[in-house]
């Protein structure tokens, strides 16, 4: 779909939400919309059933009815978006659990303790307030040779084996993704996939 055909849809749809003449509902079933820009769009009620929204751009938007069932939402800008239909985290919003981070071409095992503040967006990517560091490996699984590994953005922010670490200006605000706070993956092949 070309951005002529996709203004057109939402044109009609917003004669529809408007009930004038020429309205129709905007159908966006299956549509591949990857890195669309929806920003502000008036969405409520369109059907984006199994749509492809990867890394479209829907702040600000209003979602009210829409249906997003099936829908690709990876890496989509929901940030001002409005009455979002319900998004699961990809973390457990809840108890300890263990998060994979990589850091300068190692993979740290970490646990995500019971009152850390956590969140995730639309992606597999998760952010956590407060860690603690349980191991450090190397990308093969095997032990590194090191007990403690410098962050990749900011360098005075270590994890060391067996201590505490924690993000002080953890961004509670779930949409903005690389936002500060500890991030980490649920599954260790995505955070070696993530490095490579």
């Amino acid at each position: 779909m070309n951005i002529i055909e996709l203004e057109e849809i939402l044109r009609k749809h917003e004669l529809w939400i408007k009930e004038k003449k020429g309205g129709v509902r905007a159908n966006l079933c299956g549509a591949n919309l990857c890195g669309a820009n929806l920003y502000e769009a008036n969405l409520c009620g369109a059907n984006l059933c199994g749509a492809n929204l990867r890394g479209a751009n829907l702040g600000g938007a209003d979602l009210c009815g829409a249906n997003l069932r099936g829908a690709n939402l990876r890496g989509a800008n929901l940030r001002g978006a409005k009455n979002l239909p319900y998004i699961p985290m990809t973390c457990p919003d809840s108890g300890s659990f263990i998060g994979w981070k990589t850091a300068n071409h190692l993979i740290v095992k970490l646990e995500i303790t019971a009152d850390a503040k956590r969140t995730s967006a639309t992606d597999r990517k998760c952010r956590c307030s407060k860690v603690k560091v349980l191991a450090i490996e190397n990308l093969d699984g095997s032990p590194a040779a090191v007990q403690e590994v410098r962050s990749n953005w900011a360098s005075d922010f270590v994890y060391r084996v067996g201590e505490i670490v924690e993000e002080p200006n953890f961004c509670e605000e779930r949409w903005r993704e690389c936002a500060p706070g500890i991030h980490f993956f649920t599954n260790r092949q995505e955070a070696v996939d993530y490095c490579q």
